[in-house]
């Protein structure tokens, strides 16, 4: 269900593990500045304190009554109940913390939290990459169409969240679409987060170039050392994010198994896609060897990079035609080409988060009525 057209006005939060973004959404359009407080703090106190005066700021900025909070934050978490778990990120979380119920009691209103990729996933099925790709297979006279969107995000940690025919997919221990789980491909007792992640990145430059860890440049220096628009270890910056394509594409792969659907990334690295989305497509698509010396296909669909003109134009024209339907006139319009592609957020993460919270609340919201 969209609301492009709803009045209500629903206070939003991107609990990311360096800044929380807060902001407020009505008929699905931000109507206040979208606005930062630190996410790192000392103690659980000064956290709560920063989350409640930044709630506290929106509300003094908008014009009407918001009628819930909704927002994104790092779990593990009990996101039914609002209450945040042992946090890797944010180290004050400890022991559960029910911070759903403390913000209900303070602003009165109805709290939904969700995690980041989840709601990630949420605002760019609902509009960003997923209708933008079945509009352009439409302009493109293609009848294939999406339905499923696995939303990653590489950032502090690696995010991702699943949307399943309209539907967000939570699981029965708010753990779905927890994808930083999965085995690193290149370090087989490590999780997948070692590698896609800031750390990550800086760790393989680190040591490739041989500078310290705290003092490795940030990862868009690095990026920029990679398209030579910065001066810097080439080698070391290509080999960060190398490592990053592999491993993120590895674990991206195995979800795609159980999802097959449409994958959008987001999240702070998203926008060095130059450096690492080929290699990225190209791990999708890389075959399984077989014991008997064949090859086969890692996935039963193909994967196309639809930041690349080429490669987009290719996954739009497909492979459609008519087949008879035997003892009849009938035919049926068929593509046998099973494909999909990968792509960059439309919205910018921290939108697409606030658009999936606001539309996650009222729907919620909607359904208790």
């Amino acid at each position: 269900m969209r609301y492009q057209d709803d009045t209500r006005i629903v206070m939003t939060l991107d609990g990311g593990g360096t800044n929380f973004v807060f902001s407020a959404m009505q008929a699905e359009k931000e109507i206040i500045t979208p606005f930062a407080l630190p996410a790192q703090a000392s103690t659980l106190s000064e956290t709560l304190y920063n989350i409640e005066t930044g709630f506290r700021r929106v509300k003094s900025s908008i014009h009407g009554e918001p009628v819930a909070i909704s927002f994104s934050f790092p779990g593990p978490a009990d996101y039914e109940l609002g209450i945040i778990g042992d946090l890797v990120n944010l180290t004050v979380f400890r022991g559960g913390v029910p911070l759903g119920p403390y913000l209900e009691e303070i602003f009165k209103i109805p709290v939904f939290i969700n995690n980041d990729g989840d709601l990630f996933a949420y605002g760019e099925a609902i509009s960003g990459f997923l209708p933008e790709v079945n509009n352009w297979l439409a302009e493109a006279g293609n009848p294939k169409r999406f339905q499923n969107l696995l939303g990653v995000t590489f950032g502090t940690g690696f995010g991702g969240g699943i949307v399943l025919r309209g539907e967000l997919f939570l699981g029965d221990n708010s753990a779905a679409g927890e994808i930083n789980r999965m085995s690193n491909k290149l370090y087989r007792n490590m999780s997948v987060e070692e590698s896609v992640s800031i750390r990550g990145v800086k760790r393989v430059f680190s040591n490739y170039s041989n500078i310290p860890f705290d003092q490795t440049p940030s990862p868009k220096e690095i990026y920029e050392i990679a398209i030579g628009k910065r001066p810097g270890d080439l080698k070391a910056a290509n080999k960060a994010f190398e490592e990053l394509a592999i491993v993120a594409g590895n674990a991206i792969a195995d979800a795609l198994t159980l999802v097959d659907g449409l994958v959008v990334i987001g999240g702070g690295l998203a926008g060095a896609w130059p450096v690492f989305l080929d290699r990225l497509v190209e791990e999708l698509n890389q075959p399984f060897a077989t014991f008997s010396g064949q090859n086969i296909d890692r996935l039963e669909i193909k994967f196309f990079n639809l930041e690349d003109a080429a490669q987009r134009e290719r996954f739009l024209k497909g492979s459609t035609r008519k087949i008879d339907v035997p003892g009849s006139s009938r035919k049926i319009t068929y593509d046998p080409e099973h494909r999909s592609g990968i792509g960059i957020t439309r919205l910018g993460t921290s939108r697409a988060i606030a658009l999936g919270a606001y539309n996650f609340a009222l729907s919620r919201l909607d359904s208790l009525s």
